[in-house]
C-alpha cells in the first residue's frame, strides 16, 4: 500500500507527498474517514487527487492511501434496475447501512454479493473459447436476459463449467490454456475512462426508431449514433429524453442525471419505476440503469458519473443489445472540470473551461458506435448516446454547446418560444439538423416506404418556405400573398400543428410508428396537390383553405394503429368530394 501525506486542502482538490510509486488515475482512500478520490496530476512524488466527497475538515498531515487500482466499476448481475452515485455506489444500499444522513467515506459494494443467481450455462466443458464469448445466462429481469462472457484477454478450453445457483463471487467457469488455468466469475471490473474493446466498427444505416415524428421523420438519428439536446431551462429536454428512454428500439438504457438539480432527479426516481413498459408491460426499470448525481453532490463526481455511465452501457452492448445513453446534461460535467482545471491553476480557454474540453468530450461521445463485439461469432451491439446541454439562457455560441456540435451528427435544437406556446417537442426544425439522414435512406425505403425521404423532403421545403412567407406578412399582411402561396401557409401550418406538435401524454399521440408517419404526412401534402390542382381550375381559395376535411387531417394523429388504413382512405374520399364541392360553388 502505498501512503503519502496531505500538505494542501482546495475544496475538492487535495494534494499529497509521498506519492512517487503512485500512478495516474489511482484511486486513493484520503484521512481517518477514507474519501474516495483519484489521482489526476502528478508531479515527482507530488499528487494531485480530486476527491469524489465533501472535504471540508481535511487538513495537512492527515494520511492518504493508494489502492494501486484505476477508477472502475463492477460489471455483472444485479446492475439492471440499480441507482447509483457518480461512482457507482448503490444509494437504496447506502441508505439502509447509513439512513438518510449520509456520511462521508462509507463503502458499500457496488453488486449484490449476496445474492444468488441461477446460472445457465450455453458453452460445455471441452469448448474453446475466446474473450467476448458467451459462456451462460443469468435471467436479471422479465425483460433482460443477462449474458456471462468470458472476461478480457482471456481464451483457451473449457476445463469446468459449472449449473445452478452462485453468487457474482462464485466461480462459473475454468478456462485453460498452455497448463494456466483462468477462473471465470459473473463478476467483473473494468477501468471507467478505458473503452471496452470491440472487433470492428460498423456503418450507421439503421434507424433507432423513437416513435417520435419530429425525430424519426426529420432529424432521425441512426443505431450507435450520437446526438445533442441544447435547450435553455423549461424547454423540454427531459421529457425528451423520458421519451426517448420509453419508445427507442433500445433493449437496455442508462440513464445520468449528472450534476442536475435534485428535483429534476427525484421527478426520475419517482416516474422511471412507474413507467410502463410499452415492450413488456412491466416497469420501465426492468431494463434500466439510473445514475443520480444531483447539483448538491460533489463538484468531482459529476466528473466520473459520465464515464461510470457509458462503461456500464458498453458492457451491455458487448452481450449484443441495442443501448441508449441518456447524459443530462453535459454542461454541469463541463462545470466540474473547470472547477478542477481552475483549482489545479492551469491556463483557462474560453470562458474559463480548459483548453481540452472539445478532446474530452470527444473521448466520451466516440465511444458510442455499431459494432461487431468481440468473441467466436460476429455478434452485432450498438450503443447510441444522447446528451443533454444546458446553455446559460439557452445561449448556444458558449463553449460546451459548440464543442459538442463539432462532435455529434444529430442537433435538436430547442426553442423556448417554441415551448412557450405549448409546442412540443419544442425542436426548431429551422436550426436543427442530422448528418444521418443520407446514410438511411436505403433503410427508410425498406423499411418504412419507397418514397418516404421525398415526402420528407417536401415537408422541410414547405417549412422552409413558410419561414420566408411569414416574413412578408408580418410586413405587409396576408393580403399581400398570392392564392397558392396562402395554401402553401396552409400547409405548413397543418405540418406544425397536426404532424410535429405531439402530446406525450397522450395514449396513443405519444407512439407513432413509420407506417402512420407517412400515411399523416401523405395525407397533408395530398390536401395540398389536391388544392393546388382545383385552384388552377378556378377555385376560390378561401373555400380550400375552409375545407371541413383539414379538421379530419388534424386528427388523424390519435387514431389507433390499427384503424390508419381505413381512415386514410376515408380521408382520401372526403377530400375529392371537398373540392369538387369547392369548384362547382365556385362556378356559381
Amino acid at each position: 500500500m502505498i501512503s503519502g501525506v496531505i500538505t494542501k486542502v482546495a475544496g475538492p482538490l487535495v494534494i499529497a507527498e509521498g506519492m512517487r510509486n503512485a500512478n495516474m488515475f489511482d484511486v486513493v482512500r484520503v484521512s481517518d474517514q477514507r474519501l474516495i478520490g483519484e489521482i489526476i496530476e502528478m508531479h515527482g512524488d507530488k499528487a494531485s487527487i480530486q476527491v469524489y466527497e465533501e472535504t471540508s475538515g481535511l487538513g495537512p498531515g492527515e494520511a492518504v492511501e493508494s489502492t494501486g487500482a484505476p477508477l472502475s466499476v463492477e460489471l455483472g448481475p444485479g446492475l439492471i434496475g440499480a441507482i447509483y452515485d457518480g461512482i457507482q455506489r448503490p444509494l437504496n444500499e447506502i441508505m439502509r447501512v447509513a439512513g438518510n444522513n449520509l456520511k462521508r467515506g462509507v463503502e458499500v459494494p457496488s453488486l449484490d454479493h449476496k445474492k444468488k443467481w441461477e446460472f445457465k450455462p450455453c458453452a460445455k466443458k471441452g469448448d474453446e473459447v475466446v474473450a467476448g464469448d458467451v459462456i451462460g445466462t443469468v435471467q436479471e429481469t422479465h425483460a433482460v436476459l443477462h449474458k456471462v462472457l468470458v472476461p478480457n484477454k482471456i481464451s483457451g478450453k473449457i476445463k469446468d463449467i459449472r449449473s445452478g445457483e452462485f453468487t457474482v463471487d462464485d466461480v462459473v467457469a475454468v478456462v485453460e490454456k498452455d497448463g494456466n488455468e483462468e477462473e471465470i466469475r459473473m463478476a467483473t471490473k473494468w477501468p471507467v475512462r478505458v473503452g471496452r474493446p470491440y472487433k470492428r466498427k460498423l456503418s450507421p444505416d439503421i434507424l433507432l426508431t423513437t416513435g417520435q415524428r419530429t425525430i424519426d421523420t426529420l432529424f432521425p438519428i441512426a443505431k450507435g449514433g450520437v446526438a445533442a439536446v441544447p435547450g435553455p431551462f423549461g424547454s423540454g429536454k427531459t421529457v425528451v429524453q423520458h421519451q426517448l428512454a420509453k419508445w427507442a428500439s433500445a433493449d437496455i438504457i442508462v440513464y445520468i442525471g449528472c450534476g442536475e438539480r435534485g428535483n429534476e432527479m427525484t421527478d426520475v426516481l419517482n416516474e422511471f419505476p412507474e413507467l410502463k413498459d410499452p415492450r413488456t408491460g412491466n416497469s420501465l426499470m426492468e431494463r434500466t440503469v439510473l445514475i443520480a448525481n444531483t447539483s448538491d453532490m460533489p463538484v468531482a463526481a459529476r466528473e466520473a458519473s459520465i464515464y461510470t455511465g457509458i462503461t456500464i452501457a458498453e458492457y451491455f452492448r458487448d452481450m449484443g443489445y441495442t443501448v441508449a445513453l441518456m447524459a443530462d446534461s453535459t454542461s454541469r460535467w463541463a462545470e466540474a472540470l473547470r472547477e478542477m482545471s481552475g483549482r489545479l491553476e492551469e491556463m483557462p480557454g474560453e470562458e474559463g473551461y480548459p483548453a481540452y474540453l472539445g478532446s474530452r468530450l470527444a473521448q466520451f461521445y466516440e465511444r458510442a458506435g455499431r459494432i461487431i463485439v468481440n468473441g467466436s461469432n460476429d455478434t452485432e451491439g450498438a450503443l447510441s448516446v444522447i446528451g443533454a446541454v444546458s446553455p446559460p439562457g439557452g445561449d448556444i455560441s458558449e463553449p460546451v454547446s459548440q464543442a459538442t456540435l463539432r462532435i455529434v451528427k444529430v442537433f435538436w435544437g430547442l426553442d423556448a418560444s417554441l415551448a412557450y406556446k405549448r409546442h412540443f417537442p419544442a425542436i426548431n426544425w429551422l436550426t436543427s439538423y442530422s448528418l444521418y439522414t443520407d446514410q438511411l435512406s436505403d433503410w427508410y425505403a425498406k423499411n418504412a416506404s419507397p418514397d418516404f425521404m421525398e415526402l420528407r423532403g417536401r415537408l422541410m421545403a414547405l417549412l422552409q418556405d413558410e419561414s420566408e412567407l411569414q416574413e412578408i406578412v408580418n410586413l405587409v399582411g396576408m393580403d399581400a400573398l398570392s392564392a397558392p402561396d396562402r395554401l402553401k401557409l396552409e400547409t405548413a401550418r397543418a405540418i406544425r400543428e397536426d404532424y410535429l406538435h405531439q402530446n406525450a401524454f397522450d395514449s396513443v399521440d405519444t407512439y407513432t410508428s413509420l407506417k402512420k408517419q407517412v400515411l399523416m404526412m401523405r395525407a397533408i401534402l395530398l390536401c395540398y396537390d389536391k388544392s393546388i390542382e382545383a385552384l388552377e381550375q378556378g377555385a376560390n381559395v378561401d373555400l380550400l383553405i375552409g375545407m371541413l376535411v383539414r379538421e379530419r387531417i388534424g386528427r388523424f394523429k390519435y387514431e389507433k394503429e390499427e384503424n390508419i388504413d381505413q381512415e386514410f382512405a376515408s380521408i382520401s374520399a372526403i377530400l375529392d368530394k371537398e373540392i369538387k364541392d369547392a369548384l362547382e360553388r365556385s362556378e356559381d
